[in-house]
């Protein structure tokens, strides 16, 4: 009885205060006044939708398209890497695309490198090597741009994010700026899907900017797509892996659900509690 006392009695406590967590900011606004209003710059916010159709490794069930990867790398290479690094990913996890270890090392050795020469303690550069990792940027112009190699990861919806932002710039529409009283600050660029609509980096892709290995085609829509699918794939190289993982470890969890209900039925079912 004590036990049970002392169960319903913390039960009370922890809901209790979850109630009070959920109340106070509500009273806090209501007793010192409400929220700020949000800038003119909210009224222009679009939530995207990613790309239509989606990607190929959406999905329980999808798999990663290859050509697409080699192509957002070839985005990445050709235009994002001019102000983004890609600290965390090896050029020996290119293999992973479908290039070749020739491959691999021929593309390697199309970077630089910055290394500490033990001899003379001063800094040298030198061809990569398919061991070593993508090289830093030393980006001098306004703000810092992040690194890509766990951006997908790093922002909510990250693959749709990272199209959406490729796909968001343009100009606000000048009857609502002049309504609510909204100018794209100098030195930033209009983007609707960006948080609040002003971005320091400029519309980076355009139709055309870059020709494809394959042929495939190029526009826009297309680059967005592709470099959006390759930084999925460098923020989780093993996600159709870990699916595929899932789908065993369920599998197993059914199978061993079923036999155990059957040795209940085999072994205890005929055995009856003894009454008291």
């Amino acid at each position: 009885m004590t036990i049970r006392l002392g169960g319903i009695i913390a039960g009370l406590a922890i809901t209790a205060v979850l109630v009070l967590w959920s109340l106070l900011p509500g009273a806090y606004n209501y007793a010192f006044g409400p929220a700020p209003e949000q800038q003119p710059s909210y009224a222009f916010y679009e939530h995207g939708h990613g790309p239509e159709g989606g990607f190929a490794f959406d999905g329980a069930f999808g798999k990663w398209d290859v050509a697409q990867l080699q192509r957002g790398y070839q985005v990445y290479k050709e235009v994002c890497k001019a102000c983004h690094s890609l600290k965390y990913v090896a050029f020996r996890d290119l293999q992973q695309l479908g290039y070749t270890e020739a491959e691999v090392q021929a593309e390697a050795a199309t970077w630089t490198i910055p290394f500490k020469d033990p001899t003379t303690g001063e800094m040298a550069e030198a061809p990569g090597k398919p061991t070593d990792y993508f090289p830093p940027v030393y980006y001098a112009g306004q703000g810092v741009p992040p690194d890509l190699s766990l951006i997908t990861k790093a922002r909510h919806d990250g693959s749709n994010y990272v199209y959406d932002l490729m796909m968001g710039y343009g100009e606000p529409d000048p009857a609502k700026a002049a309504k609510v009283g909204f100018e794209v600050p100098d030195g930033l660029y209009f983007n609707k899907h960006f948080p609040n609509v002003n971005i320091a980096m400029p519309a980076p892709l355009s139709d055309g900017q870059v020709t494809y290995a394959d042929g495939a085609p190029n526009t826009t829509k297309d680059m967005a797509k592709d470099v959006a699918a390759f930084l999925t794939w460098t923020a989780e190289p093993k996600l159709i892996e870990r699916r595929q993982t899932g789908w065993f470890v369920l599998g197993f969890l059914l199978f061993a659900t079923a036999l155990a209900f059957l040795s209940y039925k085999q072994i205890w079912a005929g055995l009856k509690p003894k009454k008291k």
